[in-house]
């Protein structure tokens, strides 16, 4: 079984069918986890001042990590559909969250990000109205995105 499901190596010819991703992980220690991704490790750790070994980016730098990777692969295959060359693109982005919560404080705050906010900054000769399509496009289309922005329902439970 391949680590993702009913897609096909041709980038070209998905299967619509629902596609189902796999990770595996393990603790290395408290704030460490080695994550095994098709064969890849992503290391997860906090930063030294939190306790951490810092070798690797933590939780929440990964999110943005993977909305900037996910943003990436869309905003090129859009502008191929649209018919116009993104020549590159430059990502910037930043989010807000309280860390009352995760460090067990009482709060009302949630434990994730507040706000995330992006800048997407393409190299490409596209008017200003194609850009506004096709961000409006990409915004819609990136996977992580609308995990993020929509309610993702997330069932974790205690293997026995």
């Amino acid at each position: 079984m391949n680590d993702c499901e009913n897609v096909n190596n041709e980038s070209e010819d998905i299967d619509m069918a629902t596609a189902k991703f796999k990770v595996n992980a393990k603790s290395e220690n408290p704030t460490k986890t080695v994550v095994d991704v098709r064969g890849f490790k992503i290391i997860v750790d906090e930063p030294e001042n939190l306790g951490g070994t810092n070798h690797g980016a933590n939780p929440v730098e990964y999110v943005l990590a993977a909305l900037s990777g996910c943003l990436n692969v869309v905003s090129h295959i859009v502008a191929k559909e649209m018919g116009f060359k993104l020549n590159g693109l430059e990502i910037d982005l930043e989010g807000d969250l309280d860390p009352a919560k995760f460090a067990g404080k009482k709060t009302t705050e949630r434990a994730g990000y507040k706000q995330i906010r992006v800048v997407l900054r393409p190299d490409t000769d596209a008017d200003s109205d194609t850009l506004d399509k096709w961000l409006e496009v990409v915004e819609q289309r990136c996977p992580v995105n609308d995990n993020l922005a929509n309610q993702t329902p997330v069932l974790i439970s205690v293997a026995k």
